[in-house]
């Protein structure tokens, strides 16, 4: 009996994110760096599960009376958003999870002050698999979730825990792109 499915369109693991100030070039590749395809990419840093894209497409059913099931469904609206953890306890961080803010560094201390209302600004997020077959560019990223730092005794991390929710950038682009390693993800 043959195989079924595709065992090579497993995806495992978690992966890479990157960051990036909007209108960052966009990789069109699986191979070539992020910092080479636009040197305003920089690596995140750990993230302590992983990251979760959740994609929910609203509709409402449109119904006639000689029907019983609906003819059709009409779209009325999406949104799509990432989650992940910062394990990493660092001012580009805080500014990420913060939509902005200001840092200074003086006397050998830095200090990070959140954002005034109204000056928060949005962000590009990328992501890369371990294995290097799916790259994910999330074109306008604002953080809408709660931040809550926990500290716990023993090995357990404080983690800056983010929710972007995505928006439709000015440009006009759709709100992210995939790219799949071929044949792979047929």
């Amino acid at each position: 009996m043959p195989a079924r499915g595709s065992p090579t369109a497993l995806a495992l693991g978690p992966g890479y994110l990157y960051i990036g100030q909007m209108g960052r070039t966009e990789p069109t590749d699986l191979v070539t760096a992020w910092a080479t395809v636009d040197a305003g990419w920089t690596l995140l840093g750990y993230t302590d599960a992983g990251s979760e894209f959740d994609y929910n497409l609203s509709v409402d059913p449109v119904d006639v009376a000689e029907e019983l099931d609906p003819i059709s469904n009409q779209t009325t609206g999406r949104v799509a958003t990432l989650k992940f953890a910062a394990s990493q306890m660092t001012t580009t961080n805080l500014k990420l999870a913060l939509n902005g803010g200001v840092v200074s560094t003086a006397a050998g201390v830095t200090t990070f002050e959140p954002p005034d209302l109204g000056t928060e600004v949005r962000t590009m997020i990328g992501f890369e698999s371990e294995d290097h077959t799916e790259r994910w560019v999330y074109r306008q990223c604002f953080q809408t979730g709660t931040l809550a730092i926990t500290r716990a005794k023993g090995a357990a991390n404080a983690t800056l825990p983010v929710e972007f929710t995505l928006e439709k950038p000015a440009t006009g682009a759709r709100l992210f792109k995939a790219l799949l390693a071929s044949p792979l993800r047929n």
